[in-house]
C-alpha cells in the first residue's frame, strides 16, 4: 500500500466492478464468442458480418445519439436488431423494430451474451474482503459495464449497483458519483472509491470530490505506466487492504 494524499475517516465506498474486482476482457470475449456462436448457428445473414460490419454499426448508432455511448446494453439492442434485419449502417435507425419476429430475435441474443457475460465466479478473498467491510459501512456499485451483480453473487454487499445507461454518462462523468453520495446522504470527502481506470475511476472521483483507492486486478500496477491526471490518495497492493480503513 502507498499513500499519496492524506485519508479522512471513510464512512462508506464506492467500488468499481470491471478489472478491480475481476478481469473482465476474457469474459467479454468469450460472452461474443457465445453471441456469435448462437448467431452462426439460428441467424445465418448476421453471421455474415464481419468484424468490421459489427463495428461500423455499432459506430454509427452512437453517432445518432452519443448517449449509446454510455450504455452498453441498449447499444447492443440497437445494434443487434440492425444486424438481424439486414439493416445498412446509412439506414440504421434508433425507433425499435416493428416486427415482433426481429424483436424476439433481439432478445434471444441479447439474454445469450450477458448470460455469458455474467457466467463467472470470483475469487474468494474477494468476497471475503466485500462482506468484511459491507459488515462495517454501506457500499455502492459503480460501473461503466453492466454485469448480473446478483448472479455472480455480490449483490448482496452493496446498498445499491449504478450502471452508466441513457441517463446516467458513464464515468469520468460525475453523475454517478453524485447520486452514489446523494443515496448515502454522505459528503464524497468521506467517501472512498476503488477502481482500477486512472481516468473514468480516480480522476473521475477525485473530481466528484471523492477519496480514491486506485486497484487493478488484470495489470501490473505502475502508476508511470498510466495516464495520470491525478494521483489517487492510495494505491493497493490487494484489496483485502480495504479492511484497514473500516473501525470496529
Amino acid at each position: 500500500m502507498q499513500f499519496f494524499r492524506p485519508i479522512n475517516k471513510v464512512k462508506a465506498m464506492t467500488f468499481d466492478l470491471d478489472d478491480t474486482l475481476y478481469n473482465n476482457e476474457p469474459i467479454i470475449q468469450q460472452a461474443e464468442r457465445a453471441l456469435q456462436a448462437h448467431i452462426k448457428a439460428h441467424y445465418p445473414q448476421a453471421a455474415r458480418l464481419s468484424t468490421s460490419d459489427w463495428f461500423t454499426l455499432k459506430k454509427r448508432a452512437i453517432q445518432l445519439d452519443s448517449r449509446l455511448a454510455s450504455d452498453m446494453g441498449q447499444l447492443r439492442r440497437v445494434v443487434l436488431s440492425a444486424a438481424l434485419s439486414g439493416t445498412p449502417p446509412e439506414a440504421l435507425h434508433l425507433e425499435s423494430s416493428q416486427d415482433p419476429q426481429i424483436n424476439a430475435a433481439v432478445d434471444e441474443c441479447f439474454n445469450c451474451f450477458y448470460d455469458a457475460r455474467s457466467n463467472f465466479s470470483l475469487e474468494e478473498d474477494i468476497h471475503n474482503t466485500l462482506k468484511e467491510v459491507s459488515a462495517h459501512i454501506p457500499l455502492i456499485a459503480i460501473t461503466n459495464g453492466n454485469v448480473d451483480t446478483q448472479k455472480i453473487g455480490i449483490d448482496k454487499y452493496f446498498q445499491a449497483s449504478l450502471h452508466a445507461s441513457l441517463q446516467r454518462p458513464m464515468k469520468p462523468a460525475p453523475d454517478m458519483f453524485n447520486e452514489a453520495a446523494t443515496m448515502l446522504d454522505m459528503s464524497p470527502e468521506h467517501i472512498l472509491h476503488v477502481g482500477d481506470n486512472i481516468i473514468k475511476d480516480v480522476y473521475g472521483a477525485l473530481k466528484a470530490g471523492y477519496q480514491t483507492a486506485w486497484f487493478a486486478c488484470n495489470r501490473p500496477m505502475h502508476l508511470n505506466r498510466e495516464p495520470a491526471k491525478l494521483l489517487p490518495h492510495v494505491q493497493l497492493d490487494s484489496l483485502t487492504e480495504l479492511t484497514m480503513f473500516i473501525e470496529g
